[in-house]
């Protein structure tokens, strides 16, 4: 079989297993490895052997890159002492720990090799965290400390490999190995820094989408092997040059540029993923074979030194988080000052979820031939992956049930999505009173700002009534410009069928119908909570600066029959959309995305400043005054 078909069929049983895990809410690379570790017994079934140049050269880059693409940078700096002792800190006491453990298990083993096996165990994977993060509500904060974690613990680890494995042959001092490390992570950081500078000016140069996302796909291998060439860490190189293009992204890429960008990345995560935990699987049969036949490692010894190491490792990490994460801010006044102090049951999660990936699996393997027992080893480092995904990841969410972790309230999200868009939209609003002409067409003018105020009230109206049977503005006016864009691409169809129209000329036609399509459908789900979200969730109001809001009951009895407006019922009208409450009198009436628009008018008629919503479960106040969500 060649190995463009060995490939397909791998890429299409990966893409179909993650697939599945997702359409029944399971974890994929559990669900990915389990069915991998099946077909390696099945015959014939192509393994393609993973070997650590490929992994760590043509896999690992681009799955790191992709992932700090989309952490964010303030998040980082905020959480980086406690992201620095999980990265460091925890994947040297993890090391050595282990290093311990093997020699206990296996006193005739070297402790450079036990130190090796050590490193290769102890970095959690980026690619397990995420997609379980991705799938399970935790806290911002958990997933920002985990995300950041698994980005840079995999330099501190493969250095510590390759200073044990140097060890090994008694070529390493340890001034040589503090030297080594520090320019590690000095060396790939700087050359991080570098690349992104580069790029950076490259891309405000470049306006083709094509081109470039072509920059793009090539940053994080020109990162990892530059960081390799100075003898830094690559791995480093690749996370800062992703952070660093992902912050500045909004500054140096046009719009089309940036959602080309973010499809394509995406699209790659998506597969590599899927592809590495089955290949993590499909290499059982091979490191099973090779550690019965090594002859040098007693088949007893080698299932204790697998069950050791494992729960080794999962124990470390439960005795590292807790003091991590209170003893600086028992020591330093200025920690406990300015650090918010996590919770314990958030800690528990922290230091629960430590899957391992195929960085212990590549890493593994990497571990020199001649190395007494390697084969024993490799299998050891495969039963932490195999081990981690099936304990931590199966209970993860559990875990998240019985400590009782609230992760994002969906609900409060919202409004602050919406009270953000509210704001851009304004801001538009506010430039083109500013930026227009006298020469303008009016009604140019008039569709503008018609349509900047759509845009302000669309995330609002996605807040209000559970009522499904009620179409908001926004969503009518979704439901008939789709129609009319069904009825101009049938057109179009029509045209490039018949030929009369030069293909490349109707290609254009389509790719503007099928963005203006493409936008409508961003513009009009947003990320808000659903109808059966919204109508179990009473947000509690959380009252900021604003002198209003905090003056203001949070409810009152309503002057009017709260459920409808009575200015449009006098006025014989029944198209509110929602309505709100003033908190000053009690009086009702209709929302913004509204016709009549009677709450805002009774403000600006009173001057009272403060209203909340009536819809079935919402319980949120806004200030007309102060612009304040409470």
């Amino acid at each position: 079989m060649s190995l463009a078909i060995e490939l397909v069929i791998i890429l299409a049983i990966a893409a179909g297993t993650a697939g599945l895990a997702n359409r029944f809410s399971l974890s994929a690379p559990l669900l990915l490895t389990a069915f991998g570790l099946v077909l390696s017994f099945v015959p014939g079934m192509p393994t393609l052997p993973l070997e650590p140049d490929v992994v760590l050269e043509g896999l690992l880059p681009p799955l790191l890159y992709a992932t700090a693409l989309r952490t964010p940078w303030v998040d980082l700096r905020r959480n980086k002492r406690p992201i620095a002792l999980l990265s460091v800190g925890l994947v040297l006491f993890t090391a050595f720990a282990v290093a311990f453990v093997v020699k206990l298990v296996l006193p005739e083993v070297p402790f450079a090799i036990a130190l090796a096996l050590g490193a290769v165990v102890a970095p959690p994977d980026a690619v397990a965290a995420s997609a379980v993060a991705r799938r399970v509500a935790m806290p911002r904060q958990v997933v920002t400390l985990l995300e950041g974690e698994s980005l840079l613990n995999d330099a501190t680890a493969l250095v510590l490999l390759r200073t044990a494995i140097a060890a090994i042959s008694g070529t390493v001092g340890v001034l040589s190995t503090g030297l080594d490390f520090v320019w590690a992570v000095a060396g790939g950081a700087l050359t991080g820094w570098l690349l992104a500078q580069i790029v950076a000016f490259l891309r405000r140069k470049v306006e083709d989408p094509v081109l470039d996302t072509t920059v793009s796909l090539l940053v994080p291998f020109i990162a990892y092997l530059a960081g390799e060439q100075v003898h830094g860490s690559g791995v480093i190189a690749v996370v800062v040059a992703g952070i660093m293009l992902g912050h500045r992204s909004i500054e140096m890429q046009s719009a089309m540029s940036r959602v080309t960008e973010r499809v394509i990345w995406r699209t790659v995560q998506f597969l590599l993923e899927s592809a590495v935990f089955l290949l993590i699987g499909l290499q059982l049969q091979d490191l099973v074979t090779a550690a019965l036949e090594d002859k040098s490692t007693p088949n007893t010894d080698v299932l204790v030194l697998c069950g050791a190491v494992l729960l080794t490792v999962i124990a470390a990490r439960a005795v590292w988080v807790y003091p991590s994460a209170y003893l600086p801010g028992l020591l330093v006044r200025r920690i406990r000052r300015n650090e918010p102090r996590q919770s314990p049951r958030s800690v528990a999660l922290v230091g629960w979820a430590g899957m391992r990936g195929v960085v212990t699996l590549a890493a593994a393997l990497t571990i020199p031939e001649e190395v007494p027992g390697r084969p024993a080893l490799v299998v050891a480092a495969f039963a932490v992956v195999a081990g981690t995904l099936l304990i931590q990841g199966t209970t993860l969410p559990w875990m998240v049930r019985r400590l009782r972790v609230v992760g994002p309230d969906p609900a409060q999200d919202a409004l602050q999505e919406a009270l953000l868009q509210q704001q851009a939209a304004h801001a538009g609003l506010d430039r083109l009173a500013t930026s227009k002409r006298s020469g303008d067409a009016p009604d140019v003018v008039e569709g503008l700002q018609s349509w900047g105020e759509r845009v302000a009230n669309a995330a609002w109206e996605r807040l209000g009534s559970t009522d499904a049977e009620r179409e908001t503005p926004a969503a009518a006016f979704h439901r008939l410009r789709v129609n009319m864009l069904e009825a101009e691409r049938e057109v179009v169809a029509a045209v490039r069928s018949d030929g009369s129209v030069p293909h490349d000329l109707v290609e254009r036609v389509l790719e503007r119908i099928d963005q203006e399509e493409a936008m409508l459908d961003g513009f009009s789900t947003g990320t808000g909570p659903s109808a059966t979200e919204r109508s179990s969730m009473l947000t509690s109001p959380k009252p900021g600066a604003c002198e209003h809001l905090k003056e203001r009951p949070l409810t009152r009895a309503p002057a009017s029959r709260p459920d409808a407006c009575p200015e449009c019922v006098a006025l014989g009208e029944r198209t509110w959309v929602h309505l709100r409450m003033c908190l000053d009198c009690g009086h009702v009436g209709c929302c913004d995305s509204s016709p009549r628009r009677h709450a805002d008018a009774h403000y600006r008629e009173t001057g009272h400043p403060v209203m909340r919503s009536i819809e079935l479960g919402e319980s949120w106040r806004w200030c007309f005054e102060d612009a304040e969500l409470g």
